[in-house]
């Protein structure tokens, strides 16, 4: 599948090689509801490598994934093998996956390697060398924040929250803090 240019794309962390497994595999990748984007409706997900990725994979993204739906669920039902895990309670959103996709070159990280998530556009995943590439400009941050509107009015609000969370125009700071949902406001320079 080749995104195409307008498709809304979540940079997501793939924290071990194990999640990448389960993602193939499985056709899934799960994100925790306390950490997650407060609108989660994308068309498809760019994994972020950690270092828990062998020399050569990671620090990068090599892979994406198409989204074909999202549920709430538990960690202990996504693990079912894991009932003591500490966290098997808590809730997690259930991403499934049509298939994962390698892009054409990987996106590196460069010196910036810290973040939750953020969304960018498909034409910047494809073209994209490092994580700065993925940065939006305004008209695409404006027009990516009236996408996520647009399918929050459709789907549903992913995390409860009222009317006065979603204003019409959203300062940079306050983008970062819902979800990291634009890099643009970051000073990405090295320093």
């Amino acid at each position: 599948m080749r995104l195409s240019d307008d498709a809304l794309v979540l940079v997501a962390i793939m924290p071990k090689p194990r999640d990448m497994d389960i993602a193939r595999l499985l056709g899934w990748y799960r994100i925790p509801l306390k950490s997650a984007p407060k609108i989660l409706h994308p068309d498809a997900i760019a994994f972020y490598q950690t270092s828990a990725f062998s020399k050569g994979h990671k620090s990068r993204i090599e892979c994406y994934a198409e989204v074909a739906g999202v549920e709430l669920t538990t960690r202990a039902e996504l693990f079912r093998d894991e009932p003591e895990h500490p966290r098997a309670s808590e809730e997690y959103f259930k991403i499934q996956l049509r298939g994962v996709e390698s892009l054409p070159h990987p996106i590196l990280a460069d010196e910036w390697k810290r973040f939750t998530f953020f969304y960018t556009t498909g034409s910047r995943i494809m073209t994209a060398e490092s994580i700065r590439g993925l940065a939006m400009n305004a008209r695409e941050r404006g027009d990516v924040w009236r996408v996520l509107r647009e399918r929050e009015e459709v789907y549903g609000r992913t995390q409860a929250g009222s009317e006065e969370d979603f204003p019409e125009e959203l300062p940079k700071e306050l983008l970062f803090l819902l979800g990291n949902l634009t890099l643009s406001g970051l000073d990405l320079e090295p320093k």
